[in-house]
């Protein structure tokens, strides 16, 4: 029999509490031989707070776990002991696909494990503003002026604003944190 992943439904912000106490009850009930891998899938954000520039933590998917493990004989059917372990742990809500859980795609694994790998390696700008937005430019070359946001690269951490210079409306390239909302 080969494992599968499977999606899990936690309460919200309960995610970390519920995979440390899924790993400890793994060991104390043995369930090794069924259940392999828990993970939350999580990136690094950064953002400037106060001056400072800080790094947290974010999920893809607040309130959900991906489990890698033995739920499906090879019929097909629930196999009740990995089944009733999940269910019966404080903070998860249920699978999904509730009493027929559906495993992921092969497909859809790869893809997640590899986003989880390349965003786990670098830090994300946090972008809190949206093409559009008007901001005011807060340090370098052009303090005070206020403009539009034409383009925002997310990847370099750089906006594209279009401010009025000599009654022109220029495209200058600023970094987040050298911007705030106008």
């Amino acid at each position: 029999m080969e494992s599968q992943w499977f999606v899990i439904h936690t309460l919200s912000g309960q995610e970390q509490k519920v995979k440390e106490n899924i790993d400890k009850r793994i060991k104390s009930e043995e369930m090794q031989e069924f259940i392999f891998q828990v993970l939350i899938p999580t990136e690094k954000v950064s953002e400037i707070k106060k001056g400072k520039r800080t790094t947290s933590v974010r999920k893809f998917f607040p309130g959900y776990l991906l489990v890698n493990m033995l739920l499906l004989d090879e019929k097909g059917q629930l196999m009740e002991k990995p089944w009733y372990f999940i269910r019966d742990t404080a903070g998860i809500i249920g699978f999904i696909g509730g009493d027929r859980p559906v495993p992921l795609r092969k497909e859809e694994v790869e893809s997640l494990l590899a986003q989880i790998q390349e965003r786990g390696e670098k830090v994300k700008p946090k972008v809190n503003y949206d093409v559009g937005d008007q901001v005011k430019i807060t340090e370098g070359p052009f303090l005070s002026c206020t403009g539009v946001i034409e383009e925002i690269d997310p990847d370099r951490g750089k906006l594209k604003v279009s401010v009025a210079i000599f009654g022109r409306n220029t495209p200058v390239e600023v970094e987040y944190s050298q911007v705030e909302r106008a």
